[in-house]
């Protein structure tokens, strides 16, 4: 009965997602506000793309309620550096208001003493952004500007853009500005109720225009209300880290009636860049894939046709006809290869990476892990890596065994700690880091503690009952038997050699992938959403074709030349592409990024490396398998006596 239960509940689910155009899912309720009811301000984070390190919302001396409260967080939002908290801004549904005064004593201003000053100045010199949310809607600042179009359409529309959360000042020259009044823009979606009740509103955007103010121009009285200088005459409030300054944070309130949906009210948000590029790009990365693929396909295949007939003809005349090319070393192709151990769990885990991310993609694709969801697709992440390790643990087993190991138990240990131990390592310096600088980046004891358990309560057992299940299976069935005497190897040419190698079959994966690589960097290093996960899906089965073809011609290669040391090779082959992402992620940080301070470029060096270690592992795995399969088939179709 509990097994219908779920089935009823997983077809129900599916049944809603077939029948909703929305971006939401189930468990996603909006909320529904009456005229004066208070809509919640919270503050998330003080972001920068120059340093990369996020603080808290009061790590700057803000105005703060009688009583800070902050939201428990799940796993994704502590990594990311969330710290939500309330503020003490006072909105209330359909009410305007002109001007208030933040903190408690209308009259008396602000006053920042000399080492605030100086934080603030800092702060705005590091171009740091604050993001605040209302009804989980994050705030945007709204940029309107003139596209490269005719002159006549130039007076007619201006194009318009959102950026994420709002400046916290500006520079002139070297002073510093500090925005002190903040004009939200709320606009709402009144929703169909039957005559008699009271009407019920929905936040469907939240704006925000940032304003800096000087004390003496904002006349404050003692109800807390306050008035704006016309916007000619205001002088900008300056903030001078040599000195206290005094200043009034203030605040205005205006709703406007929208017809956006709630459903889709995240459309601004993600509608942020031209989308035209991406298409383009995809198209172009399709036809060249697929049309690269089906030419080394043909001739693959054609070579191969071509060579087994010939292996399997039986010459009446001659004896035997003297054996050339891959058939040669057919007595040595299944040699096993030196550090079986390290490779079988090399490969577990990019078994576990590859099962994740297909299933983080997929997912993510359908719906589930919309940016609504703060953080939900780390945490899915996380805990999916953790249970894919009876995955990884299987095939890292399976292989251990056919590569004729004998230590089972060591070799689990060493694929349920290698990748993940290497992780942890480098998390763990970068996060010494962090630490250093007070930064909300840093990811706290408890958490660190949460991890430790889940890797050791979780991943460790799954991976060793994957490798004890996958060790006692039956060993991968070879088609030719191994030589006692290992064959000599002829001398390679230079194109033969490993990084030759690395730079010729990296080229084409990274080629079908490069352009959605520059979004997903941009996500994760100028704090934009990403969120197009059909066109990663997309790239990712690719990405799959592309290594396996790649890593088929490689191997088909390496046999032909007499060299029948291919299986660390192939591996490290496969992975070239991460060689190019490497050189990318060079690139990005030179061309398109502004840091220049140590720890910084540390954290981005240091995460970046992790990727490339990742798509190493990942993409190795997939050629290894594709070239595993590829060479016990064609040993298979040729008669060996």
């Amino acid at each position: 009965s509990f097994l219908q239960e779920r089935l009823r509940y997983m077809l129900l689910l599916l049944l809603f997602l077939h029948g909703t155009d929305s971006f939401y899912v189930p468990g996603v309720a909006p909320i529904n506000f009456h005229r004066n009811d208070p809509v919640e301000i919270k503050a998330v984070k003080l972001t920068s793309s120059r340093t990369q390190l996020p603080y808290e919302y009061y790590s700057l001396p803000f105005c703060q309620p009688t009583k800070i409260t902050y939201k428990a967080e799940n796993l994704g939002e502590v990594l990311r550096g969330d710290r939500i908290v309330n503020t003490p801004f006072q909105v209330s549904m359909n009410v305007e208001k002109k001007c208030e005064v933040l903190c408690n004593f209308p009259n008396k201003p602000v006053t920042l003493t000399v080492e605030q000053s100086k934080l603030i100045a800092e702060r705005i010199r590091e171009d740091y952004y604050v993001h605040l949310i209302a009804d989980n809607l994050p705030v945007a600042t709204r940029l309107e500007f003139y596209s490269n179009r005719e002159e006549e359409e130039k007076k007619k529309e201006k194009d318009v853009q959102f950026e994420h959360g709002y400046r916290l000042g500006f520079m002139d020259g070297n002073k510093f500005y500090l925005h002190n009044h903040l004009s939200f823009i709320l606009y709402y979606h009144r929703e169909d109720v039957e005559e008699n009740q009271e009407p019920t509103y929905r936040v469907v955007r939240f704006e925000v225009i940032p304003q800096s103010i000087k004390l003496e121009d904002l006349k404050a009285d003692e109800k807390s209300m306050c008035t704006l200088p016309e916007a000619t005459g205001s002088a900008p409030q300056e903030i001078d880290p040599s000195k206290e300054n005094q200043l009034l944070f203030t605040y205005s309130v205006h709703w406007e009636e929208s017809d956006i949906k709630w459903a889709s009210r995240w459309d601004t948000y993600l509608t942020m860049s031209d989308v035209q590029i991406h298409w383009f790009s995809i198209i172009n990365s399709v036809v060249v894939v697929f049309f690269l693929s089906g030419i080394l396909s043909m001739i693959i295949i054609r070579t191969l046709r071509k060579d087994i007939a010939n292996y399997n003809k039986e010459d009446d005349i001659e004896d035997t006809m003297e054996e050339s090319g891959w058939k040669l070393v057919h007595g040595d192709v299944f040699r096993p290869p030196q550090y079986p151990m390290i490779l079988s769990s090399l490969l577990g885990s990019g078994i576990q990476l590859f099962c994740m991310i297909l299933i983080v993609i997929f997912v993510a694709m359908l719906g589930m892990l919309s940016p609504s969801s703060r953080g939900a697709l780390m945490t899915t992440a996380c805990f999916l890596f953790m249970f894919m390790g009876v995955f990884g643990g299987f095939f890292a087993g399976r292989l251990y065994r056919t590569l004729k190991g004998h230590r089972w138990k060591k070799g689990a240990f060493c694929t349920a700690t290698l990748y993940p131990g290497v992780v942890f390592g480098i998390c763990f310096v970068l996060n010494c880091f962090i630490w250093g600088k007070h930064s909300s980046g840093a990811v706290p004891f408890p958490t660190m503690v949460a991890l430790l358990c889940m890797w050791f309560g979780i991943s460790l057992p799954l991976v060793y009952l994957g490798y004890y299940f996958g060790f006692r299976k039956q060993p991968y069935d070879n088609p030719v038997r191994t030589n006692q005497i290992p064959r000599q190897i002829p001398e390679q040419r230079w194109y033969m050699n490993k990084f030759v190698g690395i730079l010729m079959a990296g080229i084409l994966p990274f080629g079908a992938m490069f352009i959605e690589l520059f979004f997903i960097f941009s996500a994760i290093w100028e704090n934009q959403f990403y969120y197009l996960f059909g066109f990663l899906f997309l790239v990712f089965i690719i990405l799959v074709v592309s290594c396996s073809q790649i890593s088929i011609v490689m191997v088909y290669f390496q046999l032909c030349a007499e060299d029948y040391r291919w299986w660390w090779r192939t591996f490290l082959v496969s992975g070239g592409s991460a060689f190019y992402v490497l050189i990318y992620a060079i690139f990005y940080f030179v061309n398109k990024l502004d840091i220049v301070e140590f720890i910084p470029s540390l954290l981005y060096f240091g995460y970046t490396a992790l990727m490339v270690l990742s798509f190493w592992l990942l993409t190795g795995t997939i050629g290894f398998y594709a070239a595993y399969m590829f060479v016990r088939k064609i040993y298979a179709a040729v008669k060996i006596d």
